[in-house]
């Protein structure tokens, strides 16, 4: 007879489900402060998680790193999932000041990925950006060189893709 399929390996650790005190009261404070975006907000393992709409990244960011009740004024890391029906963009923030880390989440289409550029907000996304441009194919608008960075000039096709045809491929 099979076996049920379980949803965790057998032996593994079952992860708390609840957040800790200031996790709970991060998330309150991130539901209030940015309620004019209309972002969906959720936690997991005590990282508050925003997702919002293209369209409200950058304001969504700029008050991230304004608002002295956040205070985000570092980027952590920036990348793409590919969910071969969309990109999702996501935003790595860090507050120092209060300790907090903040994950921001926006949804692309798979067809045309554009999403305005973060750049202006935290000049080290400059990079990142270009990189997820290079191997994704994500236009990052408004950002002021998105040129190749780690590809060689003339090289086809976007390898972060998971349609990117890496069967070619063969040892010597």
């Amino acid at each position: 007879m099979a076996e049920a399929h379980s949803p965790r390996p057998h032996g593994a650790a079952e992860t708390k489900s609840a957040l800790s005190e200031k996790a709970q009261a991060f998330q309150s404070l991130a539901k209030e402060a940015f309620s004019e975006f209309s972002p969906e907000v959720g936690a997991s393992l005590d990282l508050v998680q925003v997702t919002v709409a293209p369209d409200k990244l950058v304001p969504l960011c700029r008050k991230a790193k304004e608002d002295p009740r956040l205070d985000f004024k570092l980027i952590l890391l920036l990348t793409a999932v590919d969910y071969k029906d969309r990109f999702q963009i996501v935003y790595h923030l860090q507050s120092l000041s209060h300790e907090w880390t903040l994950v921001v989440k926006t949804d692309l289409p798979y067809d045309n990925p554009r999403v305005p550029s973060v750049s202006s907000v935290w000049r080290g996304a400059d990079w990142y950006e270009r990189e997820m441009h290079e191997l994704f194919g994500i236009v990052f608008e408004g950002h002021p060189n998105l040129v190749p960075l780690l590809l060689w000039e003339g090289f086809e096709g976007y390898p972060g893709r998971k349609s990117y045809p890496f069967y070619d491929y063969q040892e010597w």
